[in-house]
């Protein structure tokens, strides 16, 4: 059957996907629309079941700051290539989850891909935009942060290849804007140094252990008298929190001040409790966590 240029367009326009591929599913439906909504949809699905063992290492990281700053949201999704993270269609796909979280607050990225924004499903438009583009698409991971009489702030670096939140807790609302600045700056910090820690507390115990071995076995090495090993010890897991714990790292703008301090001076001179309680650092290359 003689399928229109005008029901082609319209089917493109609906669906994103490509002129040649909107003719075909016409044809294949015999003009019936949804039928060919539904064809390019299958047709999104196998590309994706045929690209699932691909890498997916490419993408953007996405920052929402929300509810008067008390909230936020950092969002992970992923792509083959470099030059599909920079299009329109990925990176409007991106953007339409992001809304999806907002809106709907799901708990898990299994949740999100039954969530509907703007008349759209999630994971009807996951297989449109992977049918579209041909590469492997995923929605990596996601989370929110809520601050108990605080803030969170976030932190974008150049690329949207890697994201910081901040939370900081127990202040009040008419110092918020005050600490944000400081805040972004611990943000910054994150995005910078990277931490695996927020405070040495955090540190598993059995690391620790594994880490004292090393100091000792290295300074044994060395010829240091068994007497002295745990003092050494002792010493380089100093060394270890200052590298690995925010709280205790020298502050990258004024190394004369360790993080802690931009903290605690603040609440010195305003009478405040505020506490660095926690950060997210989404980075591309990171593994899923």
């Amino acid at each position: 059957m003689e399928i229109s240029a005008g029901k082609v367009k319209e089917l493109r326009e609906k669906t994103g996907a490509g002129m040649m591929d909107c003719k075909k599913a016409l044809a294949e439906s015999e003009g019936d629309f949804e039928k060919a909504i539904e064809i390019l949809r299958k047709k999104g699905a196998a590309v994706a079941a045929k690209r699932a063992e691909k890498s997916a290492n490419e993408g953007i990281i996405l920052t929402k700051v929300f509810n008067d700053g008390k909230s936020a949201l950092i969002l992970e999704v992923n792509c083959e290539t470099d030059f599909v993270a920079k299009s329109d269609d990925f990176l409007g796909f991106a953007n339409l989850v992001l809304n999806a979280i907002l809106t709907s607050k799901p708990a898990s990225v299994e949740e999100v891909l039954t969530l509907s924004y703007d008349g759209k499903n999630v994971a009807d438009e996951l297989n449109a935009v992977i049918g579209k583009i041909g590469e492997k698409i995923e929605i990596k991971r996601f989370v929110i942060e809520n601050a108990v009489n605080g803030l969170v702030v976030d932190y974008l670096h150049h690329g949207s290849k890697l994201g910081v939140l901040v939370r900081v807790d127990e202040l009040d609302s008419d110092k918020a804007a005050e600490l944000a600045p400081i805040v972004k700056d611990i943000a910054m910090q994150v995005a910078a140094m990277k931490p695996a820690y927020t405070y040495r507390e955090e540190v598993p115990k059995d690391l620790l252990e594994k880490e004292i071995e090393i100091y000792k076995e290295v300074a044994r090495k060395e010829g240091k008298p068994e007497q002295v090993l745990e003092k050494i010890a002792t010493g380089k897991l100093g060394k270890y929190y200052e590298e690995n714990c925010l709280f205790e790292q020298f502050f990258v703008k004024d190394n004369t001040k360790r993080v802690s301090d931009l903290i605690n001076d603040f609440n010195k001179k305003n009478g405040t409790k505020a506490k660095l309680v926690l950060f997210r650092r989404f980075h591309l290359s990171d593994e899923k966590k």
